[in-house]
C-alpha cells in the first residue's frame, strides 16, 4: 500500500519537478543547480508529508502526526580571542535551547544588598543611623564533571575583599568531598554564614566577642568531608587546615597552621520535625600573646551548636519555627598563663503567616583578653519576606555592656538581590 503511495506521489509531483518542460542540456551554473535541487527536495518532503497526513486520516487514525519544531543550533563558534588563550578551539557543543550558547562561558552571577539603619542609644559600640553595609557580588559556575567553583566579593564601607572563593570537588575516591581556596571555616553555625541569610541584623555576643565577628575565622586552607554511613543518623565529619591569619588566630611563621575539625549528626524525628547536632574543635597561634616569636602560644576553641525544626508537612507556607543555640568554650596562652573565656546564645524564630517571622534572642559572651568582663544582650525580631528575593527586617536589641551602660537600639535592615543566587549550606 505504501509503495503505491510513493509511486502515486511521484506521479503528481513529476510536472512539478520538471515543470512539464523537456530538462536542457545547456550548461548552467553549479551552484545555482544546487540552491534548486536543495529548494526541490525540500518542496518533495513538504508535499510527501501532506500526503502521508491524508492517508493516515483517511484510514481511520485519530493521531495526527506531531510537527517537530525545528532543531536549533548543535554548535556554537568560540568567541574571538578564546582560543589564541589557551582556550578551546573550533565549534563548541550546545546543550539545552539555543539561549544556553549565550551564556557558554559566564558563570551565573547575583548580587545581594545588605542596607542597615540604627536608632536609640549605644554608647559603647554605636552604628551609623544609615548605612549600605554589605553588597555581595557571588559567581558560581561548573568547571568541569569533576569541580565547581564559588566566589563570593563583598563591597563593603571599606572596600572589597573576597569573602570566600574556593574550588569544590564533589567525587574524590573514598567518598570525600573537598574545597580549596579562602573559605569560613566548618567552626558552629554562624560562623559559616554570609550576612543575608543570618536571621538577625547583627550576630550573637558569642560570635563578636570569641568567633572573630563578621569576618570571623576566615582563611585560605583546605576542607575535607566525608560521610558516615550508619542506619540511625545523618552523620559528617570535616577536617580542614589553614594558613593560620584571621581575626582568631595569628601564625607566626609558615608551619604555625590552625586546624578544625566538625561532626555533625541530623535526623528526622517525626515527619513535620527534624533536629540538627554538631560538635566543632579549633586550634591555632595566639592573637592576643603580645609577641609573635618563641615561645609560641596558642588558642583552642570548642563548640557545640543544635537546632530543632518543626515544619508541618500540611501548613508548610504558613507555620514554622526554628530553635538555635550554640555553645563556645575558648582558651588563650600567653605571657600571663591561659584565660578561659565562654559564651553562648539562644533563639527561637516562628513563622506566623506566609511572608511573616518573629523571633528572640538571648546571648551572653566574656571578652576575650579583658578577664572577668562580660556583656550580655536580648533582642526580639519581626521580618516581612515579599518574595525570595527582598526581605525587611525589624529587631529591637537591649545589650548590658561590661562597662555598665546599657544600650536599647532599633534596627533596621532591606535585604534584596538580583540573579541566579545559588543555595547555601543547610
Amino acid at each position: 500500500m505504501r509503495g503505491t503511495t510513493y509511486v502515486k506521489v511521484g506521479i503528481v509531483l513529476m510536472p512539478l519537478l520538471f515543470g512539464g518542460q523537456p530538462v536542457s542540456a545547456q550548461t548552467v551554473d553549479a551552484e545555482t543547480l544546487r540552491q534548486e535541487i536543495a529548494q526541490l527536495r525540500k518542496d518533495f518532503e513538504a508535499r510527501l508529508s501532506e500526503l502521508e497526513a491524508r492517508l493516515t486520516a483517511a484510514s481511520g487514525s485519530q493521531t495526527a502526526p506531531v510537527a517537530q519544531p525545528p532543531a536549533g543550533p548543535t554548535t556554537v563558534e568560540v568567541p574571538a580571542g578564546a582560543a589564541g588563550a589557551g582556550g578551546p578551539s573550533g565549534a563548541l557543543p550546545v546543550y539545552g535551547p539555543a539561549s544556553v550558547a549565550s551564556k557558554i562561558f559566564n558563570p551565573d552571577m547575583a548580587i545581594v544588598g545588605d542596607f542597615l539603619g540604627a536608632a536609640g542609644r549605644n554608647t559603647v559600640k554605636p552604628s551609623p543611623a544609615l548605612e549600605m553595609h554589605e553588597s555581595e557580588l557571588s559567581l558560581q559556575a561548573i568547571v568541569d564533571p569533576y569541580a565547581r567553583a564559588d566566589f563570593f566579593v563583598a563591597f563593603g564601607t571599606e572596600g572589597a575583599e573576597v569573602e570566600e572563593g574556593f574550588i569544590t570537588f564533589p567525587t574524590l575516591p573514598g567518598g570525600l568531598l573537598m574545597k580549596a581556596g579562602k573559605l569560613r571555616a566548618a567552626f558552629g553555625k554562624v560562623n559559616t554564614m554570609h550576612n543575608h541569610i543570618l536571621p538577625w541584623t547583627d550576630r550573637p555576643l558569642v560570635t563578636n566577642n570569641l568567633v572573630g565577628g563578621e569576618e570571623g575565622m576566615s582563611d585560605a586552607g583546605i576542607s575535607v568531608a566525608r560521610l558516615i554511613s550508619n542506619p540511625w543518623v545523618f552523620l559528617e565529619a570535616t577536617g580542614e587546615i589553614y594558613r593560620g591569619t584571621s581575626e582568631v588566630f595569628s601564625s607566626a611563621t609558615r608551619d604555625d597552621l590552625s586546624y578544625v575539625g566538625r561532626l555533625r549528626g541530623y535526623r528526622d524525628l517525626t515527619d513535620n520535625a527534624n533536629v540538627d547536632l554538631g560538635a566543632s574543635y579549633a586550634r591555632g597561634g595566639s592573637a592576643i600573646a603580645g609577641k609573635v616569636g618563641e615561645p609560641r602560644f596558642h588558642t583552642n576553641m570548642w563548640g557545640l551548636d543544635a537546632a530543632v525544626r518543626w515544619r508541618p508537612l500540611q501548613r508548610a507556607i504558613y507555620r514554622s519555627f526554628l530553635g538555635r543555640s550554640e555553645l563556645v568554650w575558648r582558651r588563650d596562652e600567653h605571657f600571663a598563663g591561659q584565660e578561659r573565656t565562654f559564651g553562648f546564645y539562644a533563639s527561637g524564630d516562628y513563622q506566623l503567616a506566609r511572608r511573616w517571622f518573629a523571633g528572640v534572642r538571648y546571648d551572653r559572651a566574656d571578652r576575650v583578653g579583658e578577664a572577668g568582663q562580660r556583656d550580655s544582650g536580648q533582642s526580639a525580631t519581626l521580618t516581612y519576606r515579599p518574595s525570595e528575593y527582598s526581605q525587611v527586617r525589624g529587631q529591637y536589641r537591649r545589650v548590658t555592656y561590661a562597662e555598665g551602660p546599657v544600650a536599647n537600639e532599633l534596627l533596621f535592615q532591606l535585604l534584596f538581590s538580583i540573579g541566579a543566587h545559588g543555595a547555601h549550606s543547610f
